[in-house]
């Protein structure tokens, strides 16, 4: 950084010096290293969610249980509904689809709702 000369405190003092921003500005980011990119710091992982696929499509459905999965929540309860295409399909994606090889265990809650238990997976 720049030595302050006895010109330089005599201004200070009279309230005149105004320093030279742009090569303090450069030699602060230096000294701080800011040029380099600091990492963002990941978010917590909470450990059970909840995913309502009411009024969703079954493309829909499948995209958000995929981010499901690779999120990093190890517990969800996955609510497909009572009727319709979801609650059949979605038992398909966890027995026989996909899907299964990252499910360590589910279980049906009530009639529409599924407690599954999601493999720890590093992607």
């Amino acid at each position: 950084m720049k030595q302050l000369t006895d010109f330089d405190l005599e201004q200070m003092t009279n309230g005149n010096f105004t320093p030279d921003d742009v090569t303090v500005k450069k030699q602060v980011r230096h000294e701080l290293k800011l040029s380099q990119l600091i990492p963002e710091q990941p978010k917590p992982v909470p450990k059970k969610i909840i995913l309502d696929l009411h009024q969703k499509t079954e493309e829909q459905a499948w995209q958000e249980i995929n981010d499901l999965i690779k999120s990093g929540v190890r517990n969800a309860v996955i609510i497909t509904g009572a009727s319709g295409i979801l609650k059949t399909k979605f038992k398909d994606w966890i027995t026989n689809g996909i899907l299964a090889q990252y499910i360590t265990s589910w279980e049906m809650v009530n009639n529409g709702s599924y407690q599954i238990k999601i493999k720890k997976i590093a992607f």
